[in-house]
Parts: C-alpha cells; sequence; structure tokens
C-alpha cells in the first residue's frame, strides 16, 4: 500500500510537468537553438548554450549549478525592495523578513528563479510554476499515535508528507504608480492534507473515511495591489492560510519538520477577503472578513466572521510585533468555529541569533459535554470534538491558551539549528480529547544543498501533565526522532 502511494504521486507529479513543458513547447521549442558569441579559445567548441539543451538537461545543470554553489536562485534583475532591510538570511530560514498573514509581502520583489521555470525557459515569466517533494520518517516510543505531535501522527514509519505544486503570479508591490495583480493556485497531496482539510473542500476523504493520504487544494485566491493606498494595500480575495502564526502548513514556511502543540489546534484556513494596507515601513494593519475557520462558504457551518490584525516593526527591524483578532463572530459551537486572539514577537540578537514567540487564547461557546454524566447529551459534530464540562452540564464553554518558543542559531546560509520550547492547556479538552496540559521541546539542525534540498532532523519530548493523553491515553510521555526532506522543484 505504501508503495502504491509513492508511485501515485510521483506519477502524477510527472505527468503535471509533462503536460507543462507541452505547454511550454507552443511558445518556444524545447530544443530551441541560438546563436552564441564566438568561443574565446580557438578550436575548442563552446559548451551548448542554456537554449540550445533540451528540458532535462537544463533541468540537471540548474541543480548541479545549485549544489555546487554557482547559483543563486534568484533573478539579478529583480529590484530593490521597498521598505526596511530584510532582518534574516532565506536560506537558511523559511523567510528574510518577518512574516504576516493574509498578503504577499508588499514592497518585496519577485526575484525567485525555480528549477522547473529554468528548465522550460520561462524564468522570467511573471506566472510561475513550482513545488516541492517532502518525505519524512519517525521513530517513537508510541505504538498506536504520535497525536498531538504533528504533522507526524503516525508512529514509526516512513511517510510522503507533502507533494505540492504552486500556479502564481504575484502582483507589482515594489512600484508606486499603476495597479496590479496576482493569483495563486495550491495543489496539495500527502499525509499532512488532515491538517489543512477545510470542511466543504474535500473534506470527506478525512471526515468520513479518515483516509491517512489525502488531496486538498488549500490556496486558491487573487490578490488585488492598489499602490496609491498610503504605502501600498494588498486585496486577497479566496482561501488562504489563517493569518497569525509563526508556522504555516507549508513545509517549507517552518523552521521544523514537526510543528507545535500551539499550532496543531489552532485554526488552518480561511475562506474570504482580507486587506492589508502598509502605512509605512514599520506599520501594517490588516481587516477582513470570511465564512468562518476551516469551512467553505456552501456549507451550514458556515458564519459571517470578522478578522483584524496590527503588526509593528522597530525602526532597527530587530523586533516584531503581530497582534491578531483571528475570526471573531458569536463563538458558538460549529466545526472549528474558534474564537482566537493571537500575540507573536520576534527578537533579532545579532547577525546569527534570533528568537520567535507566539501565544494565544482561544475558546468556543456552548460546546457539547461528552464527560458522560448527563442524560441525553447533545451530538457532536463530525470531525468537532465536544468538552469536557461541569457534572450536570449540557453544554459549556471550553477554552484553551498556549505559548510557544522558538529559538534559531545561523551557523552559515546553508546550516542552522532550532530550540522550540511549547506548552498547551487544553482546559476542556476540547482540542486534543484530553483535559490536561501539555508540553514539548524540540531540538533540529536544518542543512541545506544549495537552495533545493533541505534536511531537517530532530529529538522531541512531550508530556501531558494531568491525564494520559499519548498513545491513545496510555502514556503521559513521549520520545521521537523524526527527520524530512525538502526537494523542490
Amino acid at each position: 500500500m505504501m508503495r502504491a502511494k509513492w508511485k501515485s504521486a510521483l506519477c502524477a507529479a510527472t505527468a503535471a510537468i509533462c503536460f507543462l513543458v507541452g505547454l511550454s513547447g507552443s511558445a518556444q521549442s524545447v530544443t530551441e537553438t541560438v546563436t552564441d558569441e564566438p568561443s574565446s579559445s580557438p578550436g575548442i567548441p563552446d559548451a551548448p548554450s542554456t537554449k540550445q539543451r533540451n528540458f532535462a538537461e537544463r533541468w540537471a545543470k540548474f541543480y548541479t549549478d545549485d549544489w555546487s554553489g554557482q547559483s543563486t536562485g534568484s533573478s539579478d534583475s529583480a529590484p530593490q525592495k521597498r521598505g526596511l532591510p530584510a532582518p534574516l538570511d532565506s536560506p537558511p530560514f523559511p523567510n528574510s523578513d518577518w512574516s504576516y498573514g493574509g498578503s504577499q509581502d508588499i514592497g518585496a520583489p519577485d526575484g525567485n528563479v525555480y528549477p522547473l521555470m529554468k528548465a522550460l525557459n520561462h524564468e522570467k515569466s511573471r506566472t510561475k510554476v513550482y513545488g516541492w517533494i517532502e518525505p519524512g520518517l519517525n521513530f517513537s516510543t508510541s505504538s498506536k499515535n504520535n497525536f498531538p505531535d504533528s504533522y507526524t501522527v503516525f508512529p514509526n514509519r516512513l511517510e510522503l508528507d507533502q507533494a505540492v505544486i504552486y500556479i502564481e503570479r504575484l502582483a507589482d508591490t515594489v512600484q508606486t504608480k499603476h495597479f496590479d495583480w496576482g493569483y495563486h493556485i495550491t495543489a496539495f497531496y500527502g499525509t499532512d492534507y488532515r491538517f489543512t482539510t477545510a470542511k466543504g473542500y474535500f473534506s470527506q476523504q478525512l471526515l468520513l473515511f479518515n483516509r491517512q493520504y489525502g488531496f486538498d487544494p488549500v490556496m486558491e485566491y487573487v490578490d488585488l495591489y492598489f499602490p496609491r493606498v498610503a504605502q501600498g494595500m494588498d486585496v486577497r480575495m479566496g482561501r488562504f492560510i489563517s493569518v497569525p502564526g509563526i508556522e504555516a502548513q507549508l513545509a517549507p514556511n517552518n523552521y521544523m519538520f514537526t510543528h507545535s502543540l500551539l499550532y496543531t489546534i489552532d485554526p488552518f484556513t480561511d475562506t474570504g477577503i482580507m486587506s492589508t494596507i502598509k502605512l509605512n515601513k514599520r506599520w501594517l494593519v490588516q481587516a477582513g472578513f470570511s465564512a468562518g475557520h476551516d469551512v467553505a462558504p456552501w456549507t451550514p457551518d458556515r458564519k459571517p466572521t470578522v478578522h483584524f490584525c496590527l503588526n509593528y516593526t522597530t525602526a532597527s527591524g530587530n523586533d516584531n510585533l503581530y497582534g491578531c483578532a483571528n475570526g471573531i463572530n458569536d463563538g458558538k459551537y460549529a466545526y472549528n468555529n474558534l474564537q482566537h486572539y493571537d500575540l507573536t514577537w520576534y527578537h533579532k540578537f545579532n547577525k546569527s541569533w534570533h528568537t520567535a514567540t507566539e501565544a494565544w487564547y482561544m475558546y468556543e461557546r456552548d460546546v457539547p459535554n461528552v464527560a458522560g454524566n448527563v442524560e441525553n447529551p447533545v451530538p457532536t459534530e463530525i470531525g468537532a470534538n465536544g468538552a469536557f464540562c461541569q457534572p450536570g452540564q449540557l453544554r459549556c464553554t471550553a477554552p484553551e491558551y498556549a505559548i510557544v518558543n522558538y529559538l534559531q542559531k545561523e551557523f552559515n546560509p546553508r546550516l542552522f539549528l532550532s530550540f522550540r520550547s511549547d506548552f498547551l492547556d487544553d482546559k476542556k479538552g476540547q482540542r486534543t480529547g484530553y483535559a490536561t496540559k501539555y508540553s514539548e521541546n524540540t531540538l533540529m539542525f536544518g542543512k541545506w544543498m544549495g537552495n533545493t534540498i533541505l534536511i531537517r532532523p530532530e529529538i522531541r519530548f512531550d508530556r501531558s501533565w494531568d491525564l494520559k493523553a499519548y498513545n491513545n491515553g496510555k502514556n503521559n510521555n513521549q520520545f521521537t526522532f523524526a527527520a524530512d526532506l525538502i526537494y523542490k522543484f
């Protein structure tokens, strides 16, 4: 079964690539010949130019150049960023700027060059097709289930966590003279789909069948850029990653392979509209509305929901604060109808050390009691847990709070260390199924090969303090060794 899943994913990726090659052929021959300048060494033939090589040769050359240090992975012709200088190096870190959600980075150029686009001879195209494949493995002291360790919920196995294809066009937000637009489409396959699923988007794979592998169109949106609103406004419409936080569902956007307890149980995606206004170099404000967390607008669980965020960066660029009231409505129990208040703080100590800290408080109201001490209990929704309320209550408010800290050390642009400490109090057990406090500590090394392959081995220790919550309620403690490999194309 495992080999069949891997084979299906690889075949799908190959088919997609071949389709794209076919499309490119109508615009330009795969083996187009151009005239080069004469060789500087008479009698010695020139090496074939980039356009003389075929698709496979161009693809292979990108990787050999990248792994030997000859390729930067970015376009030299990209304009300068408009805003504060980038505080971080990327790689080795996922981003060069302090990140915020719901918008592309206003004022940052799109200078990335991807292996597939280079192989297609379309590296200068504004529409780009790229992605990655991420296998991962883990060894755990648990034998049944690693949850709430994520995304490695299946213990002691090798898996295809993510196989992802992006098609996107970024709006030109460096210029301030004219309107521009962009769009993004994602095809996402792997075991991690259970942490991106939204009700109404192929959700029967998880909610009805609990399949180990699944597909999810995680992001489909358009961006409208209005340069004359303050220092630029981006309006995003569609389905997008839930706005606040250090982590994201997409593997290359995270410091580590596994995710914090804090991130595992907070909102995943929203479908709606988000407006991001760059007031000046140091202040951003965001406001929007959606159908609610992790639900499509056409489902019965939809609720009119508002979002508001404020982002501040110090003049030095060494500190950033990002606070969000994320997904606020009546708060009544529905599928993932979380009332989510989030604050993130980034701090750079010096060129090689920085830290990221996030805390949130969440709750739902009128959550059905599943404690087994009431007559005629209220039924729960499929895929949405009930709460362990006080005796005799039919429903209650279920709150949770959590905090996580990441500490990063850059050794060089190809090697970094990350240490994470995490605490979660699921007070009524509504998010994890156990009303207990949790902690985890994880140490990871990230090693890059060029800009296209990242290996992230880590060791992790989890503990539930009030109840046995690991290995399906059999253990208080869980120790894991895990590693993934991200191959970008």
